[in-house]
């Protein structure tokens, strides 16, 4: 049986299973074009900024975790550095490599919420007002700063929710600058 688009069906070479063409007849230009306009969608989806966000707050607070947890063994002065330091080495490199991995995985953690929490309700914010400015990542801030530091009080809730939105509003200034090109 011959279709349309001059495939014999599903099987036989044509669009179905195991089958040469593919995306219902289109030109390579076409579907790379449906390619493009399904990411752009799906880039737009309030969803995929928040996965995106957290994700990349994950990786890098895993990174500046591993980073500060190791700069917390430099030197046999401290407290906890003398009491290492009369360990045998496998257990330091043990206990080291321990706090490390759980001092990572708590600033992975806690980027990732952060990270989520601000593009979830910036996203939210710039589709329910229509506008991509300045404003949409201030209150942004203001929102993820109170909400974050919520279980310390009002006063605590109050200051992070302008420490965030003065550090949002700092990124946003400069990144919008217009560029010297």
């Amino acid at each position: 049986m011959n279709f349309p688009n001059g495939s014999r069906g599903p099987g036989f070479g044509g669009l179905g299973m195991g089958g040469g063409g593919g995306g219902g007849g289109m030109t390579p230009e076409q579907q790379q074009q449906m390619i493009e306009k399904n990411m752009r969608t799906a880039m737009e989806s309030c969803l995929a900024k928040v996965v995106i966000a957290g994700g990349m707050g994950f990786a890098l607070g895993g990174a500046f975790g591993l980073f500060m947890s190791s700069m917390s063994y430099d030197t046999p002065m401290s407290a906890q550095g003398s009491q290492l330091a009369d360990l045998p080495m496998r257990e330091q490199l043990r206990r080291g490599f321990k706090d490390m991995g759980s001092r990572s995985f708590s600033s992975a953690k806690n980027f990732a919420i952060v990270g989520a929490v601000f593009s979830g309700t910036e996203c939210v914010i710039e589709g329910y007002r229509a506008k991509n400015d300045l404003t949409n990542g201030v209150v942004a801030g203001c929102i993820t700063g109170g909400v974050l530091a919520a279980k310390a009080g009002p006063q605590a809730a109050a200051v992070g929710c302008a420490g965030f939105a003065a550090f949002s509003a700092a990124i946003d200034y400069y990144l919008r600058m217009p560029s010297d090109h």
